[in-house]
């Protein structure tokens, strides 16, 4: 069975086929532009698989998730200029006649995370998945469920007690200013430093106060939905990073709950090359076509 995967970015779309043991069989990957043509991209790559069986959109947002909404399928208030009030996943519909699953980038990289977590054994139910990157989100699977009713959760726009030595930076966010993503995301680094995230060293001081923003936000998760496993992704995060995080999320904790090891509960990726969404996509295709099937 092939099964298809939109992993929308505002940078880059990744546009993959797979089967329903969740390998890929051909991907392709291309700057995200204008609506019409980077959708129209899409359109065009999937029309290429005649047995293509269902597609499943892992988008950036904010989206509408709601099928009884209005705007159901669109993205809808992102600062990512030209696409605000799309109806991303209309203009699939209306050319892509089969079944589209429709979710958040971080819901899909979360469902990636899950089933990847299940196919090695892990005995695990509740897993949230954040990336870091030019933007900050999060997304939760309890149960095989996502997080979330009257929309999807926006966790890079929580506010975060300031780190002492940062208290004159105001943030990149455009509605809040120093929340979450307007302290972390990848973009920071050259608003704080005038330099690239990629050429600071893990030995600069501005990695550590990255860190305890981080922990305070898987101290948030840890304390409100209390998952079995954290994983960060994204262009920031990196092993040596999540080492900072660790010492921080520590002693923000301060063994009020047990989480186990740490090095088990906050992790990297088991994907390789940020390929959750990918992964999840594919799952979530393919969880699609057998409702369908059930239901007929």
């Amino acid at each position: 069975m092939l099964l298809g995967s939109i992993e929308a970015g505002g940078t880059k779309f990744v546009c993959a086929v797979g089967d329903e043991d969740y390998r890929i069989k051909d991907r392709i990957q291309y700057p995200t532009t204008t609506p019409e043509e980077t959708i129209q991209k899409a359109i065009d790559y999937f029309k290429q698989f005649s047995d293509l069986q269902a597609i499943s959109v892992a988008s950036f947002g904010p989206i509408e998730i709601r099928p009884e909404a209005k705007m159901y399928g669109y993205i809808t208030d992102t600062p990512k200029v030209g696409w605000a009030n799309t109806n991303f996943l209309g203009m699939l519909k209306a050319a892509l006649d089969m079944p589209i699953y429709w979710t958040t980038d971080v819901n899909g990289s979360a469902y990636g995370e899950y089933i990847l977590a299940r196919a090695k054994n892990q005995k695990l139910n509740a897993l949230t998945y954040y990336t870091i990157g030019t933007g900050v989100g999060a997304g939760t699977v309890l149960n095989g469920s996502f997080v979330g009713t009257l929309g999807h959760p926006e966790v890079g726009h929580v506010r975060l007690k300031r780190h002492p030595d940062d208290l004159d930076f105001k943030g990149i966010c455009p509605y809040h200013g120093d929340c979450l993503e307007g302290l972390v995301a990848g973009p920071t680094f050259e608003a704080r430093t005038g330099r690239k995230g990629e050429t600071i060293p893990l030995t600069d001081h501005v990695w550590d106060i990255m860190a305890y923003y981080v922990a305070q936000a898987a101290l948030q998760t840890t304390l409100h939905i209390r998952p079995q496993k954290i994983v960060f992704g994204g262009g920031v995060v990196s092993e040596e990073f999540l080492k900072k995080v660790r010492h921080e999320f520590a002693q923000l904790l301060n063994h009020y709950q047990d989480v186990g090891k740490l090095d088990d509960y906050i992790t990297m990726p088991l994907a390789a090359h940020n390929g959750s969404a990918t992964i999840g996509d594919f799952a979530l295709a393919y969880r699609e076509v057998n409702q369908l099937v059930n239901q007929q």
